[in-house]
């Protein structure tokens, strides 16, 4: 399996419910680095999994919407715990959308899996890694 990977972050804000999170459950900021890996079973004619730049134009894209904001404000993060498994996953979906749209060029057809990695810190990352169709 071929794989490109582009990174970017974001920072947010959020808060939990619950009491699993402790000192978590006040509002609190992070700053995410943001990977996302594309994986091929074969290489496009021009030798290339997909073309980086647009990947990475379309993941700065997705997180455009969530940087520098308050999480908790957001109506379709309302009544969520958004942790970083759960973001994961969400840009994950935003992903795998731009790349059946074809927002990924020539070649983003052929992605079959995608990756996302967020890393919290030095020490803690959590990802989702699932495939692009529907």
């Amino acid at each position: 399996m071929y794989a490109i990977e582009v990174r970017e972050h974001v920072m947010i804000a959020h808060s939990f419910c619950g009491d699993l999170f402790g000192p978590a459950q006040a509002l609190h900021g992070a700053t995410f680095v943001v990977d996302v890996a594309f994986y091929r079973t074969s290489l496009t004619e021009d030798g290339v999994v997909v073309d980086i730049g647009r990947a990475g134009e379309a993941l700065k894209r997705i997180l455009a919407p969530i940087n520098y904001t308050n999480l908790d404000t957001l109506p379709q993060f309302a009544g969520i715990n958004t942790t970083t498994e759960f973001l994961c996953g969400h840009i994950h979906g935003a992903m795998a959308a731009a790349a059946r749209a074809g927002d990924l060029g020539p070649g983003g057809e052929g992605v079959e899996r995608l990756r996302v990695t967020l890393h919290e810190s030095h020490i803690a990352r959590a990802w989702f890694e699932g495939p692009v169709a529907p």
